[in-house]
């Protein structure tokens, strides 16, 4: 789909006709919306686990939006570093590189290409976020086993922190760890949903037992979230997604002292920075309402409809500086990231006869 203010994508590409035409989502901009990107001179890229798709955002020549759509099945947290893009599947962590040089321009639109080179098969942790570190290791929120994790060479995770109150490594997703926070190149901060110790416990508590830890110390320095997602350490303050309220939070990490800064119509999950500038997406409830959640009534207090988007907030103001808002199939999206430098990139799809015949040489040293 290429257009600079609607549009239409399909769940799968690679579906019958009648299939996709069913399973359509209008896309549509706010009227700044290109002229942000052209501005900020950078693409986005974002993952619906719903529809197991990567989504990558730029402008084409003519200035118009391009989105450009890859099948991941339940693509979850995602991560840009430099000209390499990460992501976290059902069983795997995919590693995409761009093929295109500076000077190159492939179907005369797209200046990165992204091709899928590696994937880590871990089984099914439910990962959710993951990062890179200053030393090159990958890190990453196993949400089924309530821990930080990495890869390991011979097995499907290595851990590297558990909560104090976890007392074992077992598949019962007992906390729903889900966010992770890096500072000075280190993971640094996670969220969960409550301080549960048994198996899908958190469940009980998503209205108010959201946390924010401190790995360094192992001390909760964060209470009272609902359904916390997405912390980041960002021009010297700590965010998180408040997410079973609505609100984008700025605590001061020497007070923990708590400001909303946005609300969003939504279940916000992800977190970018660009700037003055903060991304989140939004989702639709699944099955109509925000039960037990707070984000319900702050939604009626507004008389507000729950969205399924992509907000830039100015953090200078707390307004919607601009939106991409997807109605039809797509109704959950997870992540967002902000791929600076890059005007319309696109990925080559797993499996298809790009795959086989597209051969790159790597003639450095």
């Amino acid at each position: 789909m290429s257009n600079s203010t609607t549009g239409e994508i399909a769940a799968k590409p690679t579906e019958t006709s009648a299939a996709a035409e069913e399973q359509q989502t209008n896309v549509s901009l706010s009227r700044g919306f290109v002229n942000w990107m052209e501005a900020a001179q950078c693409s986005l890229a974002f993952t619906s686990y719903q529809s197991g798709q990567l989504f990558m955002v730029g402008l084409t020549g003519d200035k118009k939006a391009s989105i450009h759509q890859t099948n991941f099945t339940r693509a979850m947290g995602i991560t840009i570093a430099g000209q390499r893009i990460l992501l976290a599947s059902d069983t795997a962590i995919w590693r995409l590189e761009n093929i295109l040089g500076p000077e190159q321009v492939a179907n005369n639109v797209h200046d990165r290409m992204y091709m899928p080179r590696a994937a880590s098969y871990t089984g099914d942790l439910d990962i959710h976020e993951l990062a890179v570190r200053d030393d090159g290791q990958i890190v990453f929120i196993n949400t089924k086993f309530s821990c930080l994790a990495t890869l390991s060479p011979t097995h499907s995770f290595r851990p590297l922190w558990k909560p104090s109150f976890i007392s074992k490594l077992v598949p019962e997703d007992r906390c729903h760890l889900n966010g992770l926070a890096m500072q000075n190149g280190r993971a640094r901060y996670v969220t969960a949903i409550s301080r549960s110790d048994s198996v899908g416990g958190w469940r009980d508590r998503r209205w108010e037992g959201g946390m924010i830890i401190d790995i360094t110390e192992d001390k909760v320095v964060v209470e009272d979230l609902s359904m916390p997602h997405s912390p980041r350490f960002h021009d010297g303050a700590l965010w998180v997604l408040d997410s079973g309220r609505g609100f984008l939070v700025r605590i001061d990490p020497k007070t923990n002292e708590k400001q909303n800064i946005a609300f969003c119509p939504g279940f916000l999950r992800g977190l970018s920075f660009f700037g003055r500038f903060a991304l989140v997406t939004t989702s639709l409830p699944r099955d109509g309402l925000f039960k037990d959640l707070p984000l319900q009534a702050n939604l009626e207090t507004r008389d507000a409809e729950p969205r399924c988007a992509i907000y830039i907030i100015d953090l200078h103001t707390g307004g919607i500086a601009e939106w991409i808002e997807l109605k039809g199939h797509i109704t959950e999206l997870f992540d967002v990231a902000v791929m600076p430098g890059c005007r319309c990139p696109s990925s080559v799809p797993l499996n298809s006869p790009n795959m086989a015949s597209l051969i790159t040489i790597d003639t450095d040293g």
